[in-house]
């Protein structure tokens, strides 16, 4: 646990890699932080490789901003094994990407197998407004839309409207996990090249969000025989306009 403290990971990263592997003594995030606060008191210095750096962990299940309360949720497990392989098109990992003071998200739509996206600058965070810009840009493209994956931020919380206007299946990853959603993930890192952290996203253009969709829907990928998302949709005889950016 201290080795990959060292290496500034997380006490949710560490507790669910310590699971994922199989050990047989496991620790809870909380653990985890009442070690460092511990650690801390007695004049250690783990604390300073935590994302907050000394600030008092505030404990998942404390009044109302728990994340993963989401009614009629269906967890990630029981998404089918096809989703996993990545063997068809059609199965998506959604995302908010936050700027600055956490206004004015953009929402990412990545297909799994092609690493396609589509892009929405939300006027904010609001269940209602997700839902109906993430129908709006995967309904032109609904007979090939099969399931959906989301983190569990209530943002996501109107999943059961979604999936029927879709007519897609929706699943959840388990909380913390964020390697669940790994294509989703790492298409952020690309996203936040030209969006980076810390930056106001409140003046983005729809005209600067669709330039930077079409670059990294056009940028080769090694895990394509470095391909683009564009060219595999097309080299697969996808090439109706919905893909076509």
């Amino acid at each position: 646990m201290e080795a990959q403290l060292r290496e500034d990971k997380s006490p949710e990263q560490i507790s669910g890699i310590l699971h994922k592997e199989g050990h047989a003594v496991t620790l809870s995030p909380e653990a985890i932080y009442h070690y460092v606060w511990e650690e801390k008191r007695k004049g250690g210095t783990w604390c300073l490789h935590l994302r907050n750096q000394g600030r008092k962990y505030q404990k998942r299940g404390n009044g109302n901003k728990t994340r993963g309360v989401i009614p009629n949720r269906v967890g990630i497990e029981q998404r089918p094994p096809v989703v996993e392989e990545r063997s068809r098109i059609g199965d998506f990992e959604i995302d908010l990407v936050l700027g600055k003071n956490q206004t004015t998200p953009i929402l990412t739509i990545v297909e799994r197998k092609s690493g396609f996206a589509l892009l929405r600058k939300l006027p904010s965070k609001e269940a209602h407004t997700t839902a109906e810009q993430l129908a709006d840009a995967l309904l032109p493209i609904k007979q090939d839309v099969h399931t959906i994956t989301s983190d569990n931020g209530k943002e996501f919380a109107l999943h059961q409207q979604i999936a029927k206007v879709l007519e897609a299946d929706y699943y959840f990853a388990t909380p913390y996990h964020s390697w669940e959603r790994g294509t989703n993930e790492n298409y952020n890192r690309l996203l936040r090249q030209y969006f980076p952290k810390k930056t106001s996203f409140e003046h983005i253009t729809e005209e600067d969000l669709k330039a930077v969709q079409d670059k990294l829907n056009h940028r080769e990928r090694k895990r394509l025989g470095y391909l683009s998302p564009i060219q595999y949709l097309h080299s697969l005889l996808l090439t109706k306009v919905a893909f076509a950016t």
